[in-house]
């Protein structure tokens, strides 16, 4: 649980370093197109004035509009005259005259709720201007930024978590095959004594614990057998799911608390589901583990069977300690754990057999705290 907390700090963290960076951006840019916007707004006003200046005293210099043209040349300017005329300035050269597309971008400056500069009259009575592309590129270059960083992060985050699932799944099915490896021979050998001890067998206890033996030598030889196939894709066999549920149920029966009652509930269909034994059998028990460990040694465990559409649906429901809502998906990422001991690994592989090899889906059906929890299994049905 630990490593699941340090690494959802870890996304935290970076996720608000990355907001804290974009927000200073955007804040910035703001800053310098406001600054820009009063300049260009001067700039238009100081023109208007020098055109004012030129009209109204004819001693004055005619050049100084034009001096001042050079400022505001990337600024788009509407002169209206008295009769109310358009002429565009710093617009492409067929749109200078064009009435109709200065009008409408006259409209526009009005709707916004621009109040155009009063001129000297003449040609330019009114001034309009619209701000420069260079302020509308700085405007929304923090919002450009963001989309192009934001795609950038996603990427990467995407990639990297591909590249590491890879290895570690390449990791786990190393240690996987080796673990295979290095169980067969005390299994051999154990099987080799429980031989002999079934040689000296006195009465029908004995008998029965040397039985029980075989059974759990076996049952090891099947986790070996699911360790060595670890990395490979298992094969499916088509299989009633009473029948397994209810091998699974029975095994359980004898390595349980003996306050703790295991209910099976059929299906009332003869399902038929294609599952690899092994691994089904592995996930099923696993679940039920977990309800003994969330029980303290009593309650009742439920196991059911049912079909849902084109689904068999499996639940099992304990009388435990219950799961917080806000885990029900955090209970199967890896490493996350309740436990002391134990690398929280059981329901992340248990999720990977159901949906990966068996296209299937498990998720917690509902828990309450102190009064039990449910997940549930759906599998296509064969």
């Amino acid at each position: 649980m630990q490593m699941y907390q340090q690494n959802s700090w870890w996304k935290i963290s970076l996720a608000i370093v990355g907001l804290i960076i974009a927000l200073i951006t955007m804040f910035y840019a703001n800053y310098l197109a406001r600054k820009l916007a009063e300049l260009e707004d001067n700039n238009v006003r100081l023109w208007a004035l020098a055109i004012q200046e030129s009209v109204t005293n004819e001693s004055e210099d005619l050049n100084l509009a034009a001096e001042f043209l050079t400022t505001v040349q990337s600024i788009p300017v509407i002169l209206e005259s008295e009769d109310g005329k358009l002429e565009g300035v710093n617009f492409e050269d067929e749109n200078i005259t064009d009435q109709a597309f200065l009008e409408a971008e006259k409209q526009k400056l009005l709707n916004s709720g621009f109040e155009p500069i009063e001129g000297a009259g003449g040609y330019a009575n009114k001034i309009y201007y619209k701000n420069s592309r260079l302020y509308t590129l700085i405007k929304y270059f923090p919002y450009v930024q963001i989309l192009l960083l934001g795609s950038f992060i996603l990427i990467g985050y995407f990639g990297l978590n591909a590249s590491r699932r890879a290895e570690q799944n390449r990791v786990w099915a190393g240690m996987a095959k080796e673990t295979a490896h290095q169980l067969g021979t005390p299994i051999s050998a154990i099987m080799a004594w429980i031989e002999i001890l079934k040689g000296r067998a006195k009465d029908e206890e004995d008998t029965e614990i040397v039985n029980e033996l075989t059974k759990d030598v076996y049952r090891l030889e099947l986790v070996a057998d699911r360790f060595s196939k670890i990395g490979s894709t298992p094969t499916l066999e088509a299989t009633s799911l009473n029948e397994e549920l209810e091998k699974c149920a029975e095994y359980m029966r004898r390595r349980k608390p003996q306050k703790v009652e295991l209910r099976f509930n059929p299906s009332t269909y003869n399902t038929v589901v294609n599952i690899n034994r092994h691994l089904f059998d592995w996930v099923i028990e696993n679940l039920i583990r977990n309800a003994l460990d969330a029980m303290d040694g009593q309650g009742i465990i439920s196991l059911s069977a049912s079909e849902e559409e084109r689904f068999a649906v499996i639940d099992i429901s304990d009388t435990g300690s219950g799961i917080p809502s806000g885990k029900f998906k955090a209970v199967f990422a890896p490493g996350y754990s309740t436990k002391k001991r134990g690398w929280g690994l059981g329901l992340s592989l248990a999720k990977r057999i159901i949906e990966s090899y068996h296209k299937g889906k498990i998720f917690v059906k509902n828990s309450t705290i102190n009064e039990g929890t449910t997940f549930t299994i759906k599998i296509p049905k064969a």
